[in-house]
This record gives structure tokens, sequence and C-alpha cells, in this order.
């Protein structure tokens, strides 16, 4: 278990410099924790503290109930929100500097609850950039997605579910731009690392600056490569798909689960199906997966285990030796440090564009990536067991 909340808040103060001191505390343990985002949740006796460390949430014990406003007001301060105003959530930004003057930006969000205000804290570590070359891709499909990049037209969507790294593989895409040479826009909601070379857009629905609008705006720029955060509506998708078509390179991702479900969501969204299959040039479906600790263990697989296209197919046959995660102090007995990306690097060719403007069923984008030997995200995660990177609970969790 992780340890209980040891801290400011066993103090009893509960004035405003009790919840600087606890704030700061809380940051600086979740970023030691390499924590992505910091749950502090009001309950009927208590205040609840959670981490979500690589993609899981862990529980870090608890601060007396009092502290609960007087914490939330010190957020709504530093995040320039509105400090009378507790029965609608709200957003807002704000940065810490935390001992030896390290600088951690962070993204508020409070939500009215039964017992009072919860407030997750996003924390934007934008020192964590990666490379393309390592965020987990295989070899093949690294040489894939750089020669995707290096087009000068077409659109390229990366998906996943929330939290799968989507973000940051488009920002390692970008790091593989002559960022000297093109003008490269972005519009994203928010911005979680700064380029010093790319001109990077903020949406805010709130003034009118949507998606829709705001790539309008972009194509008025003069853009060689645009990355639009989210493909969210039909407006947005439709001119994201048409400025793909007029020589500009466009980026972007969709909440779908896989390659192929993409391709029909974005034909689902009002696009017409001709013009999708002319400007889609590739789908990238992906998800993180942890990395087992050193403290893991060996043990064979009971049974069988199938996986592809193919679903009859044995990916990994029964007694095969494979590592389980443990737990230890080191990985706070999670049994996993650190995550790295699995992915599904689907490249439109002329048959499948005709399937696209054919409107074709999952069942016939399947029949081919089967006959070309294309993996799943699931085997893909499979082969990643086999080398003892991740466990299959793990693959089985996120495919």
């Amino acid at each position: 278990m992780t340890q209980p909340f040891r801290g400011p808040g066993s103090l009893g103060m509960h004035d405003d410099l009790d919840a600087v001191r606890i704030l700061d505390h809380l940051v600086e343990r979740a970023v030691a924790c390499s924590a992505s985002d910091i749950h502090i949740e009001t309950r009927r006796a208590a205040v609840r503290v959670r981490f979500r460390i690589d993609g899981v949430m862990t529980e870090q014990g608890s601060l007396p109930v009092e502290l609960s406003p007087v914490l939330a007001s010190r957020i709504k301060v530093l995040a320039r929100m509105d400090t009378t105003v507790r029965r609608v959530p709200q957003d807002g930004q704000f940065t810490i500097e935390l001992t030896g003057g390290r600088v951690v930006h962070l993204r508020a969000s409070t939500f009215p609850a039964i017992h009072g205000e919860k407030v997750v804290l996003r924390v934007l570590l934008g020192h964590k950039l990666i490379a393309l070359d390592g965020i987990g891709m295989e070899a093949a499909e690294l040489d894939t997605v750089r020669r995707l990049v290096g087009l000068t037209s077409g659109l390229i969507v990366v998906c996943g579910p929330t939290g799968s790294g989507k973000t940051s593989t488009l920002y390692s895409m970008l790091q593989e731009l002559d960022t000297d040479n093109l003008n490269v826009v972005t519009l994203e909601d928010p911005i979680e690392v700064e380029f010093p070379s790319v001109t990077q857009g903020q949406a805010n629905a709130r003034t009118g600056f949507t998606f829709a609008s705001g790539l309008r705006a972009i194509l008025r720029q003069d853009p060689d490569v645009i990355l639009v955060g989210e493909i969210r509506d039909a407006e947005t998708t439709e001119i994201a798909l048409q400025a793909s078509l007029t020589g500009h390179l466009v980026l972007s991702t969709l909440h779908t689960s896989d390659t192929v479900e993409t391709i029909t969501r974005i034909v689902d969204l009002g696009a017409e199906s001709w013009i999708v299959g002319n400007a889609l040039q590739a789908v990238i479906a992906q998800r993180l997966v942890r990395k087992l600790c050193d403290c893991c263990e060996v043990v064979p697989l009971p049974n069988d285990l199938t996986g592809g296209y193919e679903e009859e197919r044995v990916v990994l046959s029964a007694g095969t030796l494979v590592r389980r995660a443990r737990g230890c102090s080191t990985c706070h007995q999670t049994g996993y440090r650190g995550r790295t990306g699995i992915f599904e690097v689907l490249e439109l060719d002329d048959d499948l564009r005709e399937l696209v403007k054919a409107r074709a069923s999952a069942r016939a984008y399947k029949e081919i990536m089967r006959d070309r030997g294309l993996r799943r995200l699931r085997e893909v995660g499979l082969r990643r067991v086999e080398s003892g990177i991740t466990s299959l609970e793990e693959v089985l969790r996120v495919t």
C-alpha cells in the first residue's frame, strides 16, 4: 500500500498558510511519483487524495474535511477562478515553484459534488517531451510514420481512448518536422508543451474561438503543417479534410478504439466518403501499457492466447514463460514503473481507399488487413508480454 498522506495537513492549522503548504506538498509528491493527475475528493468525513500514476488511480491517504474549502480556494486563486462560485464547474491553469526552483505547470478543474467541490489537477510536465523513436514504436512502424510526417498534404489521425498518449505522439511527430523551413501552426485545448519554432493557438469555446473557427483562421496563415488537437464535430472534420486536400499536412486525434472504427467514424461525422478516401493518409491506433518493475516474477501461461485479425491463430502458446507483476517499495507496490506505447499503424493504399469510398463494412477492412498480415493492438501487446516488457494482465486491461 502507498503510505498515508504525511504532511502539513497533520499540523491541524486550517488557515491559508496551511493550504499553501499542503498544495505544495501534494504537487511535490505527485512529481516525485511521476503522477499525471492529482484528485482531491471531498467526502463526508475526510478529503480523499488520489494520484493517477502510469494511468492507474492510486490511493494517497486523506486530509481533514475542514481543509477542503481552504484548499479549493487556494487553487482557485492561483488558477484565476471565481472563489465565490462553488456550484458551477470551473477550470484554469497555474504554476508552482517547488523546492530547488523547479517550476511545475498545472491545469485545474473543479466539479460541484454532494459533499463539496472535487478538484483535479493535471500535472503538465513539458520537460517529458519524448522523441518519436522513444515512444515505443517498432522499427517498421517508425519508418512508416517518419515517411508519413514528411508528406506535403493529407490527413493523419492518431486514435485511442482518453489517456492513451495521443497528444504525446502528435508532439513527437512535430519534432520530426523541419520547423525552420516550414510554417507549422497548432490549435490545441489546452497547450501542454511549448515549441519555440511553432505557432500555437489555444481554443476557447467561451470566447467563440472553437476548433472550427480557429482552423478556418489557420488556413489564412499560409500554413504548411496544421496540428488540430482533436476532431470533435462535423464542421471541424470537413475543414480539416478540405485543408488536407489543398496542399496542407493535417495531424489530429480522434477518440476511437481502433483504426477501422476511426475510418468509419470520420465518414459518420458527415464527411463525403470520396473526400475521406482521397484525404486520409493513415490512422495510428495506440494504447499505453505499464512496464514491469524489476521485482516481477516469472510464471508459465496456463492457456493458449490468440489474437490478430485471424482470431483462431495462437500468438502465445500454453507453457510460455512470461513475467507477472509483484510489487515493491520502489514501484509503490504496483509492480510497474513507467509506460510505453503499443501501436497499430494503418497506411491507406488504393484498395483501402476504394473501401472508404464505397462505405464498406468493418468486416471488409479486417479481411484486407488479415490478408496483408497486419497486426492488431492486442497482438502487438502480446509480443511485448513475450519479450518481458509488460504483463498479460496489463495488455488485456488496455486492449
